[in-house]
């Protein structure tokens, strides 16, 4: 009898083998973070077995909460968790970027945590962050300050520390910072443009993608970048990390806008065909496609 080799669906259209027992769910979550609970959603992709896991974490103020990929990479076997920040859309609490950040490690630690490993068929040692546009730069801050995470991934990320800090040498760029933070007031509470761009200042020489960048030495990174005026800032980020003896990111391009509505289709296939079920940990290998890295 002739052997045939298993189709392995495309994630971004087509759904995996049916598995009636475990189906893939979508489960409402409520993830405690200094003294509140914000909002989240958790993707669980089907089957028994424990799932690596990606935290996805969308920009500013988060109109774009790049769904199609969460549901794309859960499609390829992945949990996906989104999750909207204190202070922001309907979420408990003030709006910062040090909430932010606060509220990543939240993530972070429920996921990882036991009892939700288990009800949620979570594998605590197989996670990625991924993150779009400002929610590129949380999660570069929270990856510097996390151990034993398997990759990190940055979508058109914004070096908003660095950005402050250049803003801040004179008058009017601060002016035009200040009035490009203003553009997104939509559900946000509990800050101002000025106040988050002063805290992004404040932190410039401790956040800048530079200053993360010794911290990333043993970790996978894959940088994906638009026609956004964005990719010197994370093309120098892939350098310094080599500088600094670490592993070359991977690195893709896609010609679209800083939306990167399109960047689902590439973006899931290569991922996930880049991923050993076998192995301990997933690998940013991207197949067919020589990195520019």
């Amino acid at each position: 009898m002739p052997v045939v080799a298993q189709v392995v669906p495309f994630p971004v259209i087509e759904d995996p083998p049916a598995d009636s027992e475990h189906p893939a769910r979508l489960e409402a979550v409520h993830i405690p973070s200094h003294g509140v609970k914000f909002n989240g959603t958790l993707y669980v992709a089907s089957g028994a077995s424990r799932h690596p896991t990606a935290i996805l974490i969308k920009g500013m103020p988060g109109i774009e909460q790049n769904l199609d990929l969460a549901q794309a990479i859960r499609r390829a076997g992945w949990n996906v968790l989104t999750m909207h920040p204190r202070g922001s859309w309907g979420s408990p609490g003030s709006y910062s970027y040090q909430h932010l950040l606060e509220d990543a490690t939240a993530a972070i630690d429920f996921v990882r945590d036991p009892a939700n490993s288990a009800a949620f068929s979570i594998d605590p040692e197989r996670l990625v962050l991924i993150g779009h546009s400002s929610g590129g730069f949380i999660s570069a801050v929270a990856a510097a300050k996390t151990r034993r995470l398997a990759g990190l991934v940055l979508i058109s990320a914004l070096d908003d520390a660095s950005r402050a800090g250049e803003a801040a040498k004179s008058s009017a760029s601060w002016q035009l910072l200040v009035k490009d933070y203003a553009e997104f007031p939509d559900g946000l509470v509990g800050c101002t443009p000025s106040s988050l761009a002063t805290e992004a200042r404040h932190h410039a020489s401790s956040w800048s993608f530079a200053a993360l960048a010794p911290s990333w030495r043993t970790l996978p990174v894959l940088i994906i970048t638009s026609n956004d005026c964005l990719a010197p800032d994370t093309d120098a980020l892939a350098n310094q990390i080599v500088r600094h003896g670490g592993a070359a990111p991977r690195r893709i391009h896609m010609a679209t806008d800083h939306a990167t509505a399109t960047t689902a289709s590439r973006f899931n296939r290569q991922w996930s065909t880049g991923y050993r079920r076998s192995s301990s940990r997933p690998e940013l290998r991207l197949p067919g496609r020589r990195a520019s890295g």
